[in-house]
């Protein structure tokens, strides 16, 4: 019987160790189910978002649950083979800002970017393409790297580090991140065609929305903050400006900002060589950049928005461009595609094209009033001067007939000189009215000179213009003029002490004539003549006359008078 107790418990021991491994396998089963699960369920949330930093993000936080690594990152590719973008995933932000800066795509991630394939490492320093951290990045060991295609286009490369619990990253794990990333490409594929229809229908409101505004008579300033906000939001940018040509096209001055701290950058100036503005506002065509060591919008921003990517697209074509748009977003964004470039292009084509039908509008109703301005000036000068002057010679024929009542005969004389100046004002009015209109015709300067002399007399001066000085006063002898008028207004002002100013500009016989009458003290015997030696100076130098006279009621009356050449 002793002999027979070894050999039955040899058949427990083998019932104990299949079911020992029975037991093993379905665990594992059961942890390959979990996984699955988990996996299925990572797809699911993966996908079940349309923002592209959203997902972006989403997927990193997925993959380090699935594989349970401790911190993980999505590196977006650029064109130049460089990451572009960094979403880390398990950093503390004290950690994220000791870190000097984000990884460019050298060294290990360099090399997952030129060999895009599944890498898996117990050690990143033990490979050759090891090139090391950035200053003040943690340290790292175990390491899983899968890269994210779309549409066969290497989107990007998920990076997974330091497996809990000090072990390697298995191939197993490897076969969860790869079937994970292409899911992902899935995700990041519909997401970037939700943006792109969300971004075609945000530019056919916005094109219409300003095209509708200009053409409705809108103030183009407030019009082209509202093209800088609408393409802010058609790009996401962090940053808008609009840059309008000055000093002779050579300099880009920005006339509207909108973003961050857009006030900072408004009427800000950029040479139009050597600048990413300049380059698309000669050049005609869109320009994109990415990690601007300068440049227009970087240089007046840096302290405030770290901008990484800038863009600038053209106001028109090459050669008649109104300006440049120009958009910005800080490090570690997306940067613009060139789908949201093409988008940007023909936004700011059909913006600058409703500006400039605004413009042929306004130009049309100048000529409107232009039109309607010779026409009232011709019926002022066909019919009303016409049948005055009819009247006042009615008048004079009748003067002859009263001689014996010189009381009727002074009343009639009297009419008739109010005949004469009110013909006088009718012609002056008739040559403001085929006058070039605008603020810089010689009229309005003039008037303008008279107008300010008025809070420091405390009367207005009385003023008669005639003949026509806008067409024949040229540049040089106006500039004259209204120097000398400057000069006789400040002289009434300070010593004349006249409760009367009489100012008169008449072109007439080839001549220009200024005269300023008052009925001051009139000039002192003794009094400094710097500033009169300077009018008749004035005078000389144009080959006419200066005189000041006394005239018998008191005052004094200037009288400046030069050739027209």
């Amino acid at each position: 019987m002793a002999d027979l107790e070894p050999r039955s418990l040899l058949p427990h021991l083998r019932l104990d160790d299949l079911l020992s491994e029975l037991q093993s396998r379905l665990e594992a089963v059961l942890a390959t189910r979990d996984r699955v699960h988990a996996l299925l369920e990572a797809v699911v949330s993966v996908g079940s978002d349309l923002d592209l930093e959203t997902v972006l993000r989403r997927i990193v936080e997925t993959a380090t649950t699935l594989v349970d690594a401790s911190f993980g990152a999505l590196g977006v590719v650029g064109q130049e083979s460089t990451l572009v973008q960094f979403i880390p995933v398990g950093l503390s932000e004290e950690e994220i800002a000791k870190i000097e800066h984000w990884p460019h795509g050298l060294g290990l991630l360099g090399l997952l970017i030129k060999e895009p394939r599944p890498l898996r490492l117990a050690h990143i320093s033990d490979h050759p393409e090891s090139y090391g951290f950035p200053p003040g990045h943690p340290p790292m060991g175990s390491f899983l790297g899968v890269p994210i295609r779309v549409r066969e286009e290497v989107f990007g490369n998920l990076y997974l580090t330091e497996k809990r619990g000090g072990g390697e990253f298995d191939e197993e794990d490897e076969a969860i991140v790869i079937a994970l990333a292409t899911a992902a490409g899935v995700a990041i594929e519909n997401a970037r065609l939700f943006e792109e229809t969300r971004r075609r229908e945000m530019w056919l409101t916005a094109s219409s929305e300003i095209t509708t505004s200009l053409l409705s008579g809108a103030d183009p300033q407030e019009v082209l903050r509202l093209m800088a906000r609408r393409a802010r939001e058609m790009t996401d940018a962090d940053i808008v400006a609009i840059m309008l040509p000055a000093q002779n096209r050579q300099m880009l001055r920005v006339a509207i900002a909108d973003g961050e701290h857009a006030d900072r950058l408004e009427h800000a100036t950029v040479s139009v060589d050597g600048s990413l503005a300049g380059q698309a506002f000669l050049g005609g065509e869109p320009v994109l950049a990415t990690d601007l060591p300068g440049g227009e919008l970087r240089s007046v921003l840096s302290e405030h928005v770290k901008v990484g990517t800038s863009a600038a697209v053209p106001l028109g074509p090459a050669g008649t461009a109104r300006g440049v748009l120009a958009v910005g977003k800080r490090s570690g964004r997306i940067p613009f595609s060139q789908i949201e470039l093409r988008t940007l292009h023909a936004f700011a084509g059909q913006a600058a094209l409703a500006l400039e039908l605004a413009d042929t509008r306004k130009d049309a109703e100048r000529l409107g009033l232009l039109e309607d301005r010779d026409r009232i000036a011709k019926d002022l000068h066909d019919v009303v001067i016409q049948r005055l002057f009819a009247i006042a010679m009615t008048l004079m024929s009748a003067v002859r007939l009263v001689d014996q009542r010189p009381e009727a005969s002074n009343r009639l004389q009297h009419a008739i000189d109010e005949l004469d100046e009110t013909i006088r004002q009718i012609r002056s009015t008739i040559f403001a009215l085929q006058a070039p209109s605008g603020d810089s015709s010689l009229r309005a300067r003039i008037v303008e000179l008279v107008e300010s002399a008025r809070g420091h007399l405390g009367f207005m001066p009385g003023l008669r213009m005639e003949g026509q000085l806008d067409n024949q006063v040229p540049q040089e002898i106006a500039g004259h003029l209204l120097a000398v008028l400057r000069e006789a207004l400040s002289n009434a002002v300070r010593h004349a002490k006249a409760t009367r100013i009489d100012v008169s500009a008449e072109v007439a016989g080839g001549r220009l004539t200024l005269t300023v009458q008052d009925d001051g003290v009139g000039l002192p015997a003794d009094g400094r003549r710097s500033g009169l030696r300077n009018l008749e100076e004035r005078a000389t130098q144009l080959g006419g006359s200066f005189a000041i006279t006394a005239p018998e009621k008191g005052g004094t009356c200037l009288s400046w008078s030069v050739p027209l050449r």
